[in-house]
């Protein structure tokens, strides 16, 4: 701990670290002596900075060997509030000093915390805490493998005296950890994780034990930077409480998800709980999903990444020293560790672990619309031809629950909805898809044999029981529910039969899978749930609801692969790959699916949305934290409901919303039923999109002035257009999000992490490496402030530049203008805009080059036929890469499918051209070209097309 480091005392006992001699791999190191790395040995150096936090602790347990009783008070005085690790953190009880020092800890009281938060614990772990030691360590082919020994029990019950440690170097630039019970098999994560055959050559890291207490040093090499340090708490492992904390090298840390929150985590006494719940997002509630995963900036922009693979309730607590620790209520602990160095590179290697995102159909990439409550098909396709017919950009409509009948899954309204199979023909024959909700609560009730759905689930026994054996029934839209159990691969057939069923009446094209965290209208079952330790565990995280059970269900249910307090974060992710399956199964294209719940891996099988937001400004910025968070956990398909789900909307913030939301990865506007535009605008029930047809119904020819201003329809419109026009771009950064893990939507830090000032911003993002979005995000403004990294920056629409050295600017920011910015070096591909992306796909494309001050530039396209599956992997697509350099632009073709030959290339401009020229030649021969005063070379007409590789020369 850094307040220790006015100590001097002899180094600790060390234990081994992954140098050692191969020659010594099976030679197992006694407990007690000392080895050092090599690169620590003649270094000259008996203390650094990485150990003084363990020879603290060291020192003081000789001082208090022997005792067992409270803390000394001349220990407790010694720790500095910030690096006070709780040692109780039940928040059902206030902690007296009895209750604190019956376990041993240092009890000091401090003033509250403003707000009424938890701050200063109280009740924190002396440094003299008994925890485990190591009591023996083996080299291994992979690495190496421990017993870590308790002599003192802790204050859990069900106490584990004996830990198995495994250490694996698999990767130069990847470490896993995993400690479990010695004696025994414990839940872990049924989810696929890589197999390595050879121990890392040359890691990046160096790794080191202390031996009595056990604490782990994690090292970058080329900095020396400490990335953990685990001997500042002790390590507790019992039955339903493990434990472990560690020092931070800084205190940039994201990730953590799901929550409402800044981008860059407070760690002023920060706890963060992952629980999958059904609430509105809202600060300081656990959400949808769990993600047990951060990234950290470290001192000179360096990165690392932790993955805790653990699918229990659990709680991330974060302090000023800087500190976390990890409580989880089961499982083990089973670290993976990612060097980077950059974050770019950290989100890579923790998606080898966990998996890359699937490809998305290009439509899903389209605009998408969706209401709960248009009240029959009719509506929704009234709605529909209204877009139309303003051609306004729409690829895919949407229907909430109130398509079905009675709010039973695979059924539709036959009075309200009897129309619904010819609504979905009529997308398809314009070249719009289908999307429909299903969430996973089955209906109960109906009449034996009238609700097959029900009927089969329960005489194949595929729904969630109780500890009596029969189906656990709760309550959701349709009354009385069972939940399918899709941890069993009999349930994924099951689902697809019916969903084949199901679209032999209504060809759906995608799905939209809600409620499935899983969520229920009471808590736990209509019987409650039963005593016991998996209901009532000796420790609850600080879950919404104080109980497991809080609207869902009971944790104590039992599912094929586990329990329910094992498996309820994997429920989401389960459905999401049932329904993936199906979807390929059903359709033999690509599936879309946007899920709720979420975990790691989620990404291989579904998109994401934010959730049951509010049309309220603050919601809007808290969907660009959101979406990055998730591009972190390698989801890279997400955006919120634009324009807000529930509350009423205004003109301003709608239009505002509508230029962030056309820049979600995932673009969908989406409201409940029963709200309205504010503001005296309008007194009917309508959303935004409403108003299309609800002005048709009233014989408007056009969208009324009371709906919307002219100014405000023209610049939804054209954010639309200009989301279309770069559709090419976007699916080129979801080929690489599907090839090699890049992000889609970035933080700037990611492209800028030399730059602190950038670690913090979370009101404007990236698209990939070179499209900055400065978005508008309070009322009345008509400009924007916006953080520009040293270099040149072009202005997307006109190609203006800005060169920065860094710094703030005020940006002009009418309400129809989104302010966008190329970066200097960079190849955009564009595409003259359709009302879909079907349309879009055949226009020519043109290539905007943001030249740098050496007047270079490179960029690259991904093309296929937007929908086949694996067509990478089978080889039917182009990879085009733009080089600009020396005044010679080059288009290279470096493989080529049909699809590049339906599709041409007609217009390049060039920003940022210092001069103009006096030729332009396109493969030696002379063309048109026009220049601007700001220094814009475009040359126009040259109908190539995307197959063929080409050169342009400006002399």
């Amino acid at each position: 701990m850094r307040s220790y480091q006015k100590l001097r005392t002899a180094v600790p006992q060390l234990v081994l670290s992954q140098e050692e001699d191969e020659e010594n791999a099976t030679t197992p190191t006694p407990a007690g002596r000392s080895k050092l790395a090599p690169w620590w040995v003649g270094s000259g150096l008996l203390i650094t900075a990485v150990l003084l936090s363990a020879i603290t602790v060291w020192v003081l347990r000789q001082v208090s060997r022997g005792w067992h009783g409270p803390a000394p008070p001349s220990q407790c005085h010694l720790v500095p509030e910030s690096h006070r690790y709780d040692c109780y953190p039940e928040r059902s009880v206030v902690v007296t000093q009895e209750l604190c020092e019956s376990r041993g800890c240092c009890f000091i009281e401090t003033p509250p915390a403003v707000g009424g938060k938890r701050g200063v614990p109280w009740c924190f772990y002396p440094p003299s805490f008994p925890s485990y030691v190591v009591q023996s360590l083996n080299q291994t082919a992979l690495g190496m493998t421990g017993l870590l020994v308790r002599r003192e029990k802790a204050y859990y019950p069900k106490d584990i005296q004996v830990l198995r440690m495994d250490v694996e170097f698999q990767t130069n630039t990847r470490l896993h950890i995993k400690i479990t019970d010695a004696a025994k098999p414990r839940y872990e994560v049924p989810l696929e994780v890589p197999r390595v055959m050879k121990r890392a050559e040359n890691p990046i890291y160096s790794l080191e034990f202390s031996q009595d207490p056990f604490g782990v040093l994690l090292r970058r090499q080329g900095t020396g930077t400490v990335l953990l340090n685990t001997t500042v708490a002790p390590l507790i492992f019992a039955d339903q409480f493990l434990q472990i904390s560690t020092a931070l090298p800084s205190r940039f840390l994201y990730g953590l998800g799901e929550h409402r929150s800044t981008l860059l985590h407070s760690l002023d006494w920060n706890t963060l709980t992952l629980w999958a719940r059904d609430v509105a997002p809202t600060e300081s509630f656990n959400l949808y999903g769990a993600h047990p995963f951060y990234l950290l900036m470290e001192e000179g922009g360096d990165a690392h990444g932790v993955f805790l693979l653990n699918s229990n309730a659990m709680e991330v607590a974060l302090q000023p020293a800087p500190g976390l620790t990890w409580r989880t209520i089961g499982g083990v602990l089973d670290f993976y560790i990612f060097l980077g160095p950059d974050p770019n590179m950290v989100i890579q290697q923790y998606q080898e672990v966990i998996g890359f995102p699937a490809m998305p159909p290009l439509w899903a990439l389209g605009f998408h619309l969706c209401r709960w409550g248009y009240g029959s098909s009719n509506e929704t396709w009234q709605t529909a031809r209204a877009m139309r017919n303003f051609q306004i950009p729409q690829d895919a409509q949407w229907n909430d629950i109130d398509y079905m009948d009675g709010y039973r899954d695979f059924t539709f309204d036959p009075q309200k909805f009897a129309s619904l199979p010819s609504l979905v023909e009529d997308l398809h024959k314009h070249g719009q898809h289908y999307v429909m909700i299903l969430d996973p609560g089955i209906s109960s009730t109906s009449p034996h044999g009238s609700y097959r759905p029900f009927d089969e689930g329960l005489r194949r026994g595929l729904f969630l029981n109780t500890t009596q054996g029969q189906p656990l029934i709760g309550q959701v839209w349709p009354g009385y529910t069972a939940f399918p159990d899709f941890s069993n691969a009999d349930t994924h057939q099951w689902w697809l039969e019916n969903l084949q069923r199901f679209h032999t009446h209504v060809p759906f094209d995608g799905l939209w899978i809600d409620m499935n965290e899983p969520s229920n209208f009471m808590d736990g079952s209509e019987e409650g749930c039963p005593p016991g330790e998996l209901d009532s565990p000796p420790y609850t995280p600080a879950v919404l609801g104080n109980s497991l059970s809080a609207k869902t269900v009971c944790a104590s249910a039992k599912q094929n692969a586990s329990v329910h307090y094992n498996l309820h974060n994997l429920y989401g992710l389960k459905e999401a790959e049932a329904t993936a399956s199906a979807l390929i199964h059903i359709r033999g294209k690509r599936p879309f699916v946007i899920s709720r719940s979420t975990f790691p891996s989620q990404g291989r099988y579904s998109g994401h949305w934010l959730g049951d937001n509010r049309s309220q400004w603050k919601d809007m910025y808290y969907s660009i934290p959101g979406m990055l968070s998730f591009s972190l956990f390698g989801i890279p398909l997400v955006g919120a409901d634009i324009c807000g789900f529930s509350g009423s909307t205004s003109e301003e913030l709608c239009t505002r919303w509508m230029q962030l939301g056309a820049f979600y990865p995932f673009s969908r506007n989406h409201n409940t039923q029963n709200e309205k535009v504010s503001g005296g605008m309008w007194d009917m029930e309508c959303g935004m999109w409403d108003v299309g047809y609800r002005m048709l119904d009233l014989e408007y020819e056009m969208w009324d002035v009371e709906a919307f201003s002219p100014s405000a329809r023209t610049a939804m419109k054209d954010v639309l257009l200009t989301r279309y026009s770069l559709l090419p771009f976007l699916y080129t950064l979801f080929h690489r999000a599907h090839l090699q893990g890049e992000t889609v939507a970035r933080p700037l830090f990611f492209e800028f992490p030399w730059d602190v000032a950038t670690y913090g911003l979370d009101r404007q993002f990236l698209w990939g490496q070179s499209l900055l979005v400065t978005p508008v995000l309070e009322p009345g403004a008509d400009s924007v402030l916006g953080y520009f990294p040293q270099g040149v920056w072009y202005d997307f629409y006109t190609g203006s530049s800005v060169n920065s050295s860094g710094e703030m600017l005020k940006l002009s920011a009418p309400l129809d203008h989104l302010n966008l910015h190329l970066r200097e070096g960079s190849i955009l591909p564009t595409q003259k805009p359709g009302t879909t992306s079907k349309a879009t796909q055949g226009n020519p494309l043109r290539l905007i080059v943001a030249l740098s001050p050496r007047a270079t530039a490179w960029g690259d396209l991904f093309w296929d036929d937007g929908e086949s599956l694996d067509t990478f992997e089978r080889g039917n697509y182009s990879y085009l890469v733009f080089n600009a350099t020396e005044n010679i632009f080059t288009s290279n073709v470096l493989h080529a499918s049909t699809e590049a030959t339906y599709v041409t290339i007609d217009t390049v401009s060039f920003y940022g051209m210092q001069e103009p020229p006096s030729k332009v030649l396109l493969d030696g021969q002379e063309k048109p070209f026009s220049y601007l005063d700001n220094q814009v070379l475009t040359v126009s007409g040259l109908g190539l097309r995307l197959s063929q590789g080409f050169s342009l020369q400006w002399l």
